[in-house]
């Protein structure tokens, strides 16, 4: 047995894979029904066909069993769904949708490359996203009410962590906890006025005659959509910062917008083409120049500041809410969270921090404060902090005194899948199943597929 410190999952995810046509009679074939649910030969082949070009050498035919017993297990829990009238809203999935979608666009190079490869339209393609994404919310509703009461003991973890082979158990990396004093660059409005300056030279360039990727390629700060002369891919509103969607879904084809400010900075877009609720665009990001004298300034504040707390004749919580520029940290006191809401989470490996802060953390000693330095927050945004190391964790074998909450959600995820595990026992027994005859060979995980 391994220990999964990770976040527990649940049991099935269908794979969002997207079957590539085949002749008429393999779109067609009948693989297997499951209560009301068919599956079709088709996205068993095509599952198959994706693994293999993925590089999995997995012999063919072990695959095709493997994936064809994730569809009937995940036609089980559909099934069920059905039974309890379990729905969800398909709003909930758009933007991982259209994230998806455009990392198909970025692997193959483009969206006619995409459409040549599955023959199939963009908008049947999102269609087979759409439902894979469906079917795993659905899925994830039926397994939700069937675990929602199941619970573990103290008990019950040390029992798991026991059960645990010595030399399987995980090295766990150091770990920090820090807060930070950070500070944006003093008279910033200047910065921002040069930057919107560059960008209507750019603009008028444009409006002149030169081409917007070009210009995106030589002058983008956005390094990413740069390489591809500004394009960002097909995006729903609402994945959009909200200035930049207003502005984009303003636009006519080709249309070129007035400069937009968001967090990132600011903008010149250009709309590409719309396909229903999604646009493409592309863009041009110019950020704000933080000057020398501005970044001493700065840097000297931050300096009195830490001295001060050295001195204690000021507490390190109170100059956080005073002065820190930093939003989720500072009512905090300053302590630095992750930035997952569902999860304040104070610890963090080295490696999770920003090369710049990283390379100041691993010098403190708890309870001190480092020097002021320069460094780009979340949004590449050029600020300036001071970090006091608060407490840390040296790198260690896995124990339940210092990692109880991993190993007890790791307990939790082997209860919750033997849970899974009998109801899918129960489940097959009470089910209608076909299984046809290609598939009736498999060396099945789960007994009683076949009646």
């Amino acid at each position: 047995m391994r220990l999964n410190l990770r976040k527990a999952v649940l049991l099935l995810v269908i794979p969002l894979s997207l079957t590539r046509v085949y002749p008429q009679k393999l779109v067609e074939s009948i693989a297997g029904i499951v209560g009301n649910e068919v599956i079709f030969l088709s996205d068993v082949e095509g599952q198959v066909v994706q693994m293999v070009a993925s590089g999995d050498r997995t012999p063919i035919n072990t695959l095709r069993c493997r994936t064809y017993e994730s569809e009937l297990i995940g036609k089980l829990f559909l099934d069920q769904a059905r039974i309890d009238s379990i729905e969800v809203s398909s709003e909930a999935i758009d933007g991982q949708l259209n994230l998806t979608l455009n990392q198909y666009i970025a692997q193959v190079g483009s969206e006619k490359a995409l459409e040549d490869y599955f023959r199939k339209s963009m908008d049947e393609i999102r269609s087979d996203i759409r439902k894979a994404m469906l079917d795993q919310q659905i899925i994830g509703e039926v397994q939700a009410n069937i675990a929602q009461d199941i619970t573990i003991t103290p008990s019950q973890v040390k029992r798991y962590f026991d059960r645990i082979p010595k030399d399987s158990l995980p090295k766990i990396p150091a770990q920090v906890q820090i807060s930070i004093i950070q500070l944006d660059p003093p008279d910033n409005e200047q910065n921002k006025a040069e930057a919107r300056q560059r960008l209507l030279d750019i603009r008028s360039n444009i409006l002149g005659g030169s081409s917007f990727s070009v210009q995106a390629i030589m002058y983008s700060e956005d390094e990413e959509s740069s390489k591809r002369g500004g394009e960002i891919g097909f995006m729903a509103r609402g994945q959009l910062e909200k200035p930049y969607g207003d502005a984009l879904f303003g636009l006519s084809k080709n249309g070129i917008s007035r400069i937009v400010e968001t967090r990132y900075g600011f903008h010149l877009i250009q709309m590409i083409d719309r396909m229903g609720d999604m646009i493409n665009s592309r863009h041009i990001l110019i950020k704000p120049k933080v000057q020398p004298e501005q970044a001493a300034r700065a840097m000297n504040k931050l300096d009195s500041i830490a001295d001060q707390i050295r001195k204690d004749s000021l507490k390190f919580p109170v100059a956080a809410m005073m002065y820190s520029t930093h939003k989720d940290s500072r009512i905090n006191g300053g302590k630095f969270v992750k930035n997952d809401p569902t999860e304040r989470v104070t610890w963090f490996t080295l490696e999770e921090l920003d090369k710049e802060t990283y390379m100041v953390v691993r010098d403190l000693k708890i309870g001190e404060i480092s020097e002021p330095f320069r460094t780009t927050d979340d949004d590449g945004n050029t600020v300036f902090r001071i970090v006091r190391l608060d407490n840390e964790i040296p790198a260690h074998e896995a124990n339940l005194k210092l990692d109880y909450q991993p190993i007890y959600n790791a307990a939790l995820l082997e209860k919750r899948q033997g849970v899974y595990q009998d109801w899918i026992k129960k489940k097959i027994e009470v089910t209608y199943i076909k299984i046809s005859d290609e598939f009736r060979s498999c060396p099945f995980v789960n007994e009683g597929w076949l009646k």
